[in-house]
């Protein structure tokens, strides 16, 4: 996760890509005998699971600050064939209930990645004084969850489109270690060390959601989502858009997905985005 540039072969992606893959279909179709999809407006209790596979590239940069109080910088560059290349465990999944036009939703993502091939950018001291360490053997891990919960209403539902709105929160934890081995010792750091830090921001949210169909069936739709909000960071939003199918038992979609995060500095994570196509299986209940 540092700035040192990679290489992965295909092969190594399609390894580990694959069997996440066929999970999401084999679930899929294995629910087709299901009931036939049901009014979700009707005044009933309605639930719905939906098991994703998010690839993300990440982009940002975080900031570790040491006993001393100098601070050291490293970029995140990861592609998502680097994501899969140091996946070392992921879960992601979102679900919610809907009673009449009221409802609960809430989405959970868990990522532990680590790099043997990280690199610190700059080492910077309370004076201000900056310098360029060269890298020898550094490591570097990130490992943690954003959790979304929000309460919603069905502000417009017809034929052709329905809208959304909610309010909730969102949670992002995230721990970082830095292990560093420079070619030589400097003014503000030892020559190696380690070093491991938490993140965790709390932000209120505003957002919308909904589907736009594209057949008079409804079997063929857009998905849509977007929030905005702020709190312990200075601003976040997320977007998703996609294209989806219904079946009886729930719904395939492929999409594409946007999580950016700024701070006012002081923390460990100075900016942060995610983004990537997402394929999910929805089954309703």
């Amino acid at each position: 996760m540092g700035s040192a540039e990679r290489t992965f072969g295909g092969s190594t992606l399609w390894v580990r890509a694959v069997p996440l893959l066929a999970l999401l279909g084999l679930m899929a179709f294995s629910g087709t005998s299901a009931r036939g999809a049901e009014n979700p407006y009707d005044g009933n209790w309605h639930f719905t699971l939906t098991p994703y596979l998010w690839l993300p590239s990440v982009d940002g940069s975080l900031t570790f600050e040491a006993p001393s109080g100098a601070t050291a910088s490293t970029d995140i560059d990861v592609s998502a064939g680097d994501i899969l290349e140091n996946l070392d465990f992921a879960l992601m999944a979102a679900g919610d209930v809907r009673k009449g036009n009221w409802f609960v939703f809430t989405d959970f993502i868990y990522l532990n990645l680590s790099d043997d091939n990280a690199a610190v950018r700059s080492v910077t001291g309370p004076g201000g004084l900056i310098e360029i360490p060269i890298n020898t053997a550094t490591q570097s891990s990130l490992k943690g969850y954003v959790w979304t919960l929000a309460v919603g209403y069905a502000l417009a539902r017809g034929p052709s489109a329905s809208l959304d709105v909610f309010v909730g929160f969102r949670d992002l934890q995230q721990k970082a270690d830095l292990d560093w081995q420079f070619a030589g010792p400097l003014q503000l750091f030892p020559q190696s060390g380690s070093l491991s830090q938490t993140a965790v921001i709390w932000d209120a949210l505003i957002g919308a959601k909904g589907r736009i169909r594209l057949s008079e069936s409804g079997s063929w739709h857009l998905p849509y989502y977007v929030d905005i909000g702020t709190g312990s960071s200075s601003f976040t939003w997320q977007a998703l858009a996609g294209v989806a199918y219904a079946f009886r038992w729930g719904d395939l979609s492929l999409s594409y997905r946007y999580l950016y995060y700024s701070t006012d500095g002081g923390r460990l994570i100075d900016d942060i985005s995610l983004s990537g196509p997402a394929l999910g299986a929805t089954f309703r209940f």
